[in-house]
């Protein structure tokens, strides 16, 4: 069941969810990422980012890169959502579509693993403004392992 995520409750949260309340990830604070809405059962969920001039090419729109740091990122918390506690979710490819072009502003998006086997999960994302224009999808192939601290 979708629901809103609502950080004072943040301990009913599966750990990824958990760890990205209690400290966000520095490349997440660089696009601006605010986790909205999630489903635990269906491994989905959908995040607000605010890009800005930070992330742009020298043509003034969002560069292609940050667009895939997005899609890599919105992927990886969908994964995270149907881990167990100490497993963790590398990205072991992805596939990103530009359909078009991005500005400064809120955009939405959205992810979910279609696919979750023992070792190996398959996902699929998109990214939107928010006044619903599409601006990529990606498909992405997880691996599912052990969290070793190094």
């Amino acid at each position: 069941m979708r629901e809103a995520v609502d950080p004072a409750k943040r301990d009913q949260y599966p750990a990824n969810i958990q760890a990205i309340l209690k400290r966000p990830a520095p490349c997440a604070a660089w696009l601006g990422q605010e986790l909205l809405q999630i489903d635990t059962e269906g491994g989905w969920c959908q995040i607000g980012y605010e890009l800005s001039e930070a992330q742009f090419n020298r043509f003034g729109a969002v560069h292609g890169g940050a667009i895939a740091c997005v899609m890599d990122d919105v992927l990886s918390v969908a994964a995270g959502l149907v881990l167990a506690w100490g497993e963790i979710a590398p990205t072991l490819e992805m596939k990103v579509s530009y359909l078009n072009q991005a500005g400064a502003g809120r955009h939405i998006a959205e992810a979910c693993v279609r696919k979750r086997g023992r070792q190996i999960s398959f996902l699929e994302a998109s990214l939107a403004r928010e006044d619903g224009r599409l601006i990529a999808t990606a498909t992405g192939t997880i691996m599912i392992t052990a969290f070793k601290r190094g």
